[in-house]
């Protein structure tokens, strides 16, 4: 039996749910490529710290280290660079922005990274700190705080009940150090682990949850799953558990990231579905994904499915009546092969950042567009649509759809053509038909320009 195509876009989306049942996309970020998830839960945010593959990598080609959040699970907004190679300018400058991790201590937040030293192929861990967690994050020492020695990689952090903050790191050996309450030095010797789990590659991910121990990282090479494995102390024995997730043939690595949000359990990770949904070839571009589990009731951890399109549920709905940073995305158009036309070609859009405006929309071409999950319009139906926009070719619109790409127009703003860019101003739609929790879809519509328009922020108004 033939599927139609509408049955395809419904099952490759699943936007076909009943509305309210907003649901996050795998993967999570579509503007770039990312790898090796860091997330950091702080003061009702999760903050996810990525590395960042560049488009045009084949093997491992990675310069600085990026932001996403998020407060509901299924849309995160860019919070742009926080870190790069020239934070420390006495590594490698070329390459080698490997897998981060952040943690807060006394109002101050802290990135470990493993980097490159000129004149040797080793590796070390490098520290900065910022008074936030969107950064900037500045060099905290002049000098590497570990190494170098060759499989310095993939460092992460926990302070324990105690105070006592430990850092693990390794590729293959897994290595640990306790940390001083500053979290730039460290006392006493750094100490090889001997009770590695059997299968343990790299990408060790440390934390404590209730009274136990876990250590995850990415299993035995190649390709690579999630194990992980428990102790009674910080410093183990470390007993295996098994797999948190199965390998897959479809990526050679993967790196987890775990957190509890809001009374439910998350882990990170990623896979390489938007580099093979714009070629069959193989490179290192990767793309963070994410999924909800509940663990066992003796705290052990269920083995999960690969990772899937259909993410994690959303947590709560987005307010359209504040201020919406336009990067807020739950999906967009980034890909080439595009999830809504699977055998289309197009341009997708992508965010730009400037210490002006911070981080923004822009290359935007025609029929592009963002997802935004669960919108709460409310009982009273919204009546005007604002967004602040700059440039605008002639024609450009945005057209605004609920529930899905091809679903009721609400409003169509016309952004061009006045303005230049870079002179950022307000436009404004009357709108109709919007209540309840719905999913917006904003649809870029123009031609004869790169970039059509570029996009800050929105909102809906009563």
């Amino acid at each position: 039996m033939a599927i139609k195509p509408a049955a395809l876009i419904c099952a490759l989306l699943a936007m076909c749910l009943p509305a309210g049942l907003a649901r996050a996309d795998n993967p999570v970020i579509q503007t770039r490529f990312t790898a090796d998830p860091a997330p950091l839960v702080h003061d009702g945010v999760v903050y996810l710290y990525v590395g960042h593959d560049e488009d045009d990598a084949a093997g491992f080609k990675m310069l600085d280290w990026r932001l996403y959040s998020s407060t509901d699970m299924a849309n995160w907004t860019d919070r742009g660079v926080v870190a790069s190679l020239k934070t420390f300018p006495w590594a490698v400058q070329a390459n080698d922005a490997w897998a981060p991790q952040v943690i807060a201590r006394d109002g101050k937040f802290y990135l470990y990274a493993p980097i490159s030293v000129a004149g040797s192929p080793k590796n070390v861990i490098a520290v900065a700190v910022a008074d936030n967690p969107a950064g900037p994050f500045k060099d905290a020492l002049g000098k590497p705080l570990i190494g170098p020695i060759e499989g310095y990689i993939d460092p992460t952090v926990w302070i324990d009940d105690d105070g006592q903050a430990y850092l693990y790191w390794g590729n293959p050996h897994l290595w640990y150090v306790k940390l001083n309450k500053d979290m730039v030095s460290y006392s006493g010797p750094i100490v090889q682990v001997d009770s590695k789990p059997a299968d343990y590659q790299e990408g060790p991910w440390f934390y404590k949850r209730n009274d136990h121990y876990y250590m995850a990282y990415a299993s035995t090479c190649c390709p690579e799953g999630i194990g992980y494995a428990m102790s009674e102390t910080a410093t183990g024995p470390w007993v295996h558990k098994g797999k948190v997730m199965d390998p897959n043939p479809g990526a050679t690595g993967n790196h987890p990231g775990i957190v509890d949000y809001k009374g439910k359990s998350y882990v990170f990770g990623f896979n390489y579905e938007l580099n093979f949904a714009m070629t069959p070839i193989h490179h290192e571009r990767r793309s963070v994904t994410m999924t909800e589990f509940r663990y066992n009731p003796d705290g052990t951890i269920p083995n999960q499915p690969w990772w899937d399109t259909k993410g994690a549920a959303q947590i709560e709905p987005v307010d359209p009546y504040r201020r919406v940073e336009a990067e807020t995305i739950a999906w967009t158009s980034r890909i080439k092969r595009d999830r809504d036309r699977p055998y289309a070609w197009a341009p997708g859009v992508t965010t730009a950042q400037d210490d002006a405006k911070g981080v923004y929309v822009t290359r935007i071409a025609d029929r592009t567009y963002i997802k935004v999950a669960g919108v709460d319009f409310g009982k009273t139906p919204a009546k005007a649509f604002v967004a602040s926009v700059a440039g605008g070719a002639p024609g450009a619109t945005i057209e605004l759809r609920l529930d899905r790409i091809d679903g009721p127009v609400m409003g169509v703003l016309q952004v061009g053509p006045v303005g230049d860019a870079g002179q950022w101003r307000e436009e404004t739609v009357d709108v109709t038909g919007a209540t309840g929790v719905r999913d917006l879809f904003m649809i870029f519509r123009g031609r004869g320009a790169e970039s059509l328009f570029d996009v800050d922020y929105w909102r809906f108004e009563h």
